[in-house]
């Protein structure tokens, strides 16, 4: 059976087909394909073909896999041949959808797919052996029940097995074992010593009425609930105000004491476990913290001889934003994560530990994964939830069996963990803010957070047990003034605070008095204040400030103390503001090498010392410039629909240059310019001729590019002409000029 060729299929379609196809299958329009021949030899690569399935369901690869049954991939095949495999099975949404990405063409008598398909698909298609067609017309009547077992277990798939038997080449009279009889039969191909093969007629054989063994014709079934969407927002918001919460403590705490880069990159176990215990999380949900601020920017590393993590200067704009900006900002950092936390804690192939932010959490497709799994939620109503995420797992295992590779039912269930963390996901439904952070973005996202969350309160309630009770979100003011007086003892849509003496005196630390403290729980508190808490304010407050220190950028001391009179008495004094603390010592603000330099100045002959008494050498070190930030790749936008159209009407044009005489391009040599040229007259001619040309050249960036031009005027070392995609007059150097061609059917 004869049928069309790629390229002729193509070259048949609409432009609108063409640019349908370039969308779906993205790698075929880089680099633009310079006409129709070259792009079916792009569909045809194997790389090409393996990515174009990846988005096919479990029924039309299934439909893929049956053409390769019939060879479809080196000789045309008729659709009903197809269809008889699949029964009453209707295939015809499977086979447009081959045919929209350019996997099978030809007309329903003569289909076809490109040869490269098996390789790329599966070299044994619906679990068939190889075909050998001298076993069409075997008979299996003979066999005995072993044997019949062997057939059945190599026929269910994959048709290929490891034995010992494949090694001993024996007669039927001396066969011994259900493999020996079989290879003996030559109903078993042997391909080595220690692997048989089930024929694919065989296996069609054995099989019976169901060729293709089972087929999943419809996705699984989705069990789900309804839940008020109002209570999915709500929850999902109050997830959203904790996980600000708990990142606000870790961005304070690692501030103060940020942990170390491991060698290998990455958090230790040590600090983990410290971290969780800080923010009184467990490790996992740490775990997900510190991916989420590294990836959001709010900390680095810092990338010198003992690197830390820091918190970067982001984190103080993120600190004052609003809770919903808080929220947007963490909640598109988990979207956009291209790593997986959900493998922090196992051990990889060398049994190593994977720790937070190791580089073999990378996975640069996990964001579209990821937002794939969250699409499909979406696209449920509203307040819709899912019973089992594994049942999730299978619709999608469903609709792309071919992606997310051995981690794929997991990376469904870590999702719907993760996605719940953050806020996104509320008792395994989406939220509002996820839906809009899905389609809108995360400005729109923090908006509609904004508004479902309910108003901040101004007041508090205090318990004789000196607990206080938030009832809601405090307004930004009296949540500072809280968190500074007492401590966080459990969080939730009401926050319970603990005043004790130590979160007293962290106040009075921060500057706050006695009077101010009573002044705040007299005014914010709705229940009377209890005397327990006035008695805990005035005692703490007539133990502090005591004991005072003060910060002290050097100090002067001498066993002389007129020689300090004599100083404190210098007008440099003054200007270095060095303040007596004692008989024979001195202590200033600034530096100890700029108060030594001033000294010096004086006339004084001062030295410096260490904390051991040695004189210390101050001399200025080698010049130090800032550590350089880690650049996150920038992932390219899909081409648009003006773009493809004009590489779609590039290809045309590159179709119509080849039908040319000799289908040849000129090329410019090297002295152009200096002479008459192939090149140059092709182009004058094309202009006096009003014919269109192809023109291949290379731009002021160095980028080679292709248009279609109707050239007007060809001198001077410049092309002039109509851009036919455009409509507009455009000028080109000649030089610049790699090769030319005249264009089919535009004026001769």
């Amino acid at each position: 059976m004869s049928g069309t060729t790629l390229a002729e299929w193509l070259r048949a379609q609409d432009d609108s087909a063409l640019v349908a196809l370039l969308r779906a299958r993205p790698d075929l329009a880089t680099p633009p394909p310079a006409d129709t021949t070259v792009l079916a030899t792009r569909i045809g690569s194997r790389a090409s073909v393996a990515r174009a399935c990846e988005d096919l369901d479990t029924l039309t690869l299934t439909v893929l896999e049956a053409l390769l049954v019939l060879d479809a991939d080196l000789t045309p095949v008729g659709r009903s041949a197809v269809q008889e495999l699949f029964g009453p099975t209707d295939i015809s949404a499977p086979l447009d959808a081959l045919r929209a990405r350019a996997l099978l063409w030809g007309g329903d008598h003569a289909l076809s797919t490109p040869p490269a398909t098996r390789d790329a698909v599966n070299p044994f298609p619906c679990g068939l052996g190889r075909s050998v067609p001298r076993l069409a017309t075997a008979d299996l009547t003979a066999l005995d029940p072993d044997e019949h077992r062997v057939l059945q277990t190599l026929a269910a798939g994959p048709p290929v097995g490891q034995t010992k038997d494949a090694a001993q080449v024996v007669s039927l009279a001396n066969a011994r074992t259900p493999i020996q009889k079989l290879l003996a039969r030559g109903l078993l191909v042997r391909r080595d010593a220690q692997t048989v093969e089930l024929p694919r007629e065989i296996g069609l054989k054995v099989r019976g009425d169901r060729p293709l063994g089972a087929i999943q014709t419809t996705e699984p079934p989705l069990t789900t609930f309804r839940r008020d969407p109002s209570d999915v927002d709500h929850t999902g918001g109050g997830e959203a105000l904790e996980l600000c919460r708990h990142v606000e403590t870790l961005l304070k705490s690692w501030s103060e004491d940020p942990p170390a880069v491991l060698r290998s990159g990455g958090v230790g176990v040590r600090e983990l476990r410290k971290l969780a215990k800080d923010l009184d999380v467990d490790e996992r949900r740490a775990a997900l913290l510190v991916e989420l601020v590294v990836n959001a920017g709010l900390v680095a590393d810092t990338e010198g001889v003992e690197p830390e993590w820091v918190p970067t200067t982001q984190t103080d704009a993120w600190l004052v934003a609003a809770p919903e900006h808080r929220w947007a900002t963490l909640a598109q950092a988990w979207l956009d994560l291209p790593r997986l936390p959900g493998l922090i804690g196992r051990r990889d192939d060398r049994d190593r530990l994977l720790n937070p932010l190791a580089p073999e959490l990378n996975r640069p497709g996990a964001p579209r994964d990821r937002k794939r799994i969250l699409e499909a939620l979406a696209a449920l109503e509203p307040g819709t939830a899912v019973i089992e995420p594994d049942e999730l797992a299978a619709v999608l295992a469903w609709r792309a069996p071919r992606r997310g590779g051995r981690l794929r039912d997991e990376l469904v269930r870590w999702t719907v963990d993760e996605g719940t963390q953050v806020g996104v996901l509320a008792h395994n439904a989406v939220t509002a803010q996820g839906r809009t952070l899905l389609s809108e973005g995360p400005g729109a996202a923090a908006k509609r957070l904004g508004d479902a969350l309910p108003a901040p309160v101004d007041h508090v309630l205090v318990q004789a047990d000196l607990t206080v009770v938030a009832p809601g979100r405090l307004d930004p003011e009296l949540a500072d003034e809280i968190a500074l007086v007492a401590d966080v003892e459990s969080a939730g849509s009401a926050t319970v605070y603990r005043v004790r003496e130590g979160s007293v005196r962290r106040a009075f630390d921060a500057g706050r008095s006695a009077a101010d403290l009573h002044e705040l729980f007299k005014t914010r508190s709705r229940t009377p204040v209890p005397q327990s808490l006035t008695y805990l304010i005035d005692d703490a407050a007539r133990k502090h400030g005591r004991l005072r220190g003060g910060a002290a950028g050097s100090f002067l001391r001498c066993d002389d103390p007129v020689l300090i009179t004599e100083v404190m008495s210098h007008a440099e004094a003054e200007r270095l503001a060095l303040r007596k603390i004692a008989p024979t010592v001195l202590v200033s603000p600034l530096p100890l090498a700029e108060v030594l330099d001033g000294l010096r100045g004086a006339g004084f002959a001062p030295a410096a010392e260490g904390p051991d008494g040695h004189v210390l050498d101050l001399r200025a070190g080698g010049r130090r410039i800032a550590g350089k930030g880690r650049r996150r790749p920038v992932q390219p936008g899909a081409p648009s629909d003006e773009q493809l159209d004009e590489l779609v009407r590039l290809v045309r044009a590159g179709d119509r240059a080849a039908t040319t005489t000799g289908g040849a391009r000129v090329s410019v040599p090297g002295h152009l310019g200096a002479g008459p040229s192939a090149t140059l007259a092709l182009l004058q001619r094309a202009a006096r001729e009003g014919r269109s040309v192809l023109v291949d050249f290379v731009d002021s960036h160095g980028t080679a590019a292709r248009r279609v031009i109707t050239p007007q005027v060809v001198g001077g070392g410049v092309l002039e002409g109509v851009d036919v995609s455009y409509g507009e007059v455009r000028r080109f150097p000649l030089h610049r000029i790699t090769s030319a061609a005249l264009v089919e059917g535009d004026g001769a």
